[in-house]
């Protein structure tokens, strides 16, 4: 049986393709596109789906979308009565297309679904939007039963929901209710800070070890009323975005003594602050949450999806603090996710087909996208006259491994591409951790993007513990932890009294270039079972150095999704300060070209 999950028309649209349980393939259409964060209909990522699994789309006996458009209206309309009149400009600007299209979400559906095959005429069905979060979460993972957190900003009314599953079933047991949300709350700071909602509040958490949370009690005691269970109410006077076009309102300016920074603006130590304050308010309310439910459900195992789930900040502390012996977060934990746990939905809880006890997850590394050939590649790189090496399988890593230590940058391009915001080894621009001043030269050079930005490390799982407080897998980069104080560089007094980005000026460990200014790192373990490749170059590179880590950070430059095909990888390979060019077996220097 194949079942096609869609999510799209929000932001980060997507496709995933079960066959039974098994994902043949899942893909986010800004790949395809090239557009940052693209909400319109996946036709290319279904596509390639179907392409994967050597089908046409008449062969899937199930198609279905991630959330229920009419309850969403449902919730547009309500909130514009309650707040009426205000919030006026923003409804008439929000009505025309939802009458001339959302509301005719499945006749719209069906129809771009028979653009691609005008024999399909199967079933299309529709999940709620946090149940398919919670999907994504619980059946790709190896638990039979769990408690089920998805924190995101708004689904159809859900922003915060608890469900429980045990084997084929997902029971849902609470919820915290629109406009009160975690999610919108981070966004509307990440908004207040001068960051784009729904894109870059990863921003607002790389930015928060840089400041103090000074303001941690002005917004426990003006914006949110937090309790012990985790439940919270937000005083909708401070915002704006029920009925505005904007994130917060004149009180929330009022209340922190500025007006929120334009995007080119300097961040300064009141940005940072802020920052730090909300961060900590978030870890807070995510740490009341599943503290309450452990001592609640007394079960060992927690699983998160959610825009919220990537917070690997407050990840890290839910590991350490709540009780929960086991968690795993769906690594495309935001809306991409949604076509995948969609599936799962109706896999699962629609069809009722059983479900038994794994080993590992299903989500494959999260390698689940586009590949190529290394023949199509070097016939590609001849016609254009680009000078490459074939090296010998036992001197492959070695090479690579060298170039690395010589302080190369290198663009790794090989194998399945990652489902997820996350470059997992497959899409990644790899570099050395010991390096102290890689961090800006990936930054500025490479990345093109914010210097106070943090890179992770990618670690040998086994060695994980030896150099981070952690003592647990991270293979989809969403756990921080310390690094270990052994390994770590004693501060001069000078040193100490830094504050703001002049942090970004000291060396703080053995691995300054993954070290962030509070000692922590946001961890990926490499499994030499599950991610064979990616394993063998850090192994290899451990060998020469003494060292089991690498740089990891995604093949692409700012505001760009990551790179897909050969050609974008040679594109963004040219238009950087990238060394090294690894496209599957070949390797190309910037110096051969």
């Amino acid at each position: 049986m194949y079942i096609l999950g869609i999510s799209a028309y929000f932001h980060d649209s997507a496709a995933c393709l079960l066959k039974d349980d098994h994902i043949i393939a899942a893909v986010q259409e800004e790949r395809f596109t090239r557009k940052k964060n693209d909400d319109s209909f996946p036709e290319q990522s279904i596509r390639y789906c179907l392409r994967e699994a050597g089908i046409t789309l008449k062969d899937v006996d199930c198609v279905v979308f991630y959330e229920k458009p009419f309850l969403k209206f449902e919730r547009l309309l309500e909130t514009y009565f309650a707040f009426a009149p205000n919030g006026f400009v923003s409804f008439l600007k929000a009505m025309p297309v939802w009458i001339t299209e959302k509301l005719f979400l499945k006749r719209n559906l069906s129809k771009a679904l028979k653009s691609i095959d005008n024999e399909w005429n199967n079933e299309l069905l529709f999940t709620t939007h946090h149940q398919s979060h919670a999907a994504s979460a619980f059946y790709p993972s190896s638990f039979t039963d769990a408690v089920i957190l998805t924190a995101d900003g708004v689904g159809e009314w859900s922003t915060t929901s608890v469900a429980i599953g045990n084997k084929n079933d997902i029971k849902f047991v609470k919820e915290i209710r629109f406009p009160n949300s975690i999610g919108l709350l981070y966004s509307a700071f990440t908004y207040y800070l001068g960051f784009k909602v729904n894109v870059d509040e990863y921003k607002v958490m790389g930015l928060a070890p840089y400041g103090k949370p000074v303001y941690v009690d002005v917004i426990l005691n003006n914006l949110i009323d937090l309790k012990d269970d985790g439940s919270f109410w937000l005083d909708m006077q401070y915002f704006n975005y029920c009925t505005g076009l904007t994130m917060t309102s004149p009180r929330f300016h009022e209340l922190f003594g500025s007006t929120p920074r334009g995007p080119q603006q300097e961040i300064t130590q009141f940005h940072m602050d802020v920052a730090c304050s909300i961060q900590a308010v978030t870890e807070q309310v995510m740490l009341k949450i599943t503290i309450a439910l452990y001592e609640e459900y007394r079960l060992e195992n927690l699983c998160m999806a959610g825009g919220v789930a990537l917070n690997c900040v407050a990840n890290g502390r839910i590991l350490k603090e709540s009780g929960f012996k086991n968690i795993w977060i769906q690594p495309a934990a935001g809306d991409a996710g949604g076509a995948l746990g969609a599936a799962y939905a109706v896999y699962y809880q629609y069809l009722g087909n059983s479900r038994t006890e794994t080993a590992h997850d299903k989500m494959q590394n999260a390698l689940l996208g586009p590949h190529y050939n290394t023949a199509d590649i070097k016939q590609e790189l001849i016609n254009n006259g680009i000078a490459f090496e074939e090296p010998a399988p036992d001197d492959y890593y070695k090479i690579i491994a060298r170039y690395i230590a010589d302080g190369k940058v290198v663009g790794y391009f090989k194998g399945r591409m990652e489902f997820g915001p996350r470059a997992l080894g497959a899409r990644s621009i790899i570099a050395d951790p010991r390096n102290a001043d890689m961090q800006s030269i990936l930054n500025q050079k490479i990345k093109f993007r914010e210097s106070f930005r943090p890179f992770a490390p990618a670690i040998l799982e086994e060695q994980v513990a030896d150099f981070f407080e952690i003592d647990a897998p991270s293979p989809y980069m969403l756990l921080v932890a310390d690094v270990k104080p052994n390994y770590r560089l004693p501060l001069s007094n000078q040193d100490e009294q830094r504050s703001g980005f002049e942090k970004l000026k000291i060396a703080r460990s053995v691995i300054p270039a993954v070290t962030h200014v509070n000692n922590s790192a946001r961890l990926q373990t490499v499994n030499k079972a599950d991610h064979p490749d990616f394993y063998n170059l850090i192994n290899v590179f451990y060998e020469l150095t003494n060292y089991p880590l690498l740089i990891n950070t995604s093949f692409n430059r700012m505001d760009e999704p990551i790179v897909n095909t050969p050609t974008e990888a040679l594109t963004c390979f040219n238009q950087t300060g990238m060394d090294v060019l690894v496209l599957e077996d070949l390797i190309i220097t910037k110096s051969s070209l």
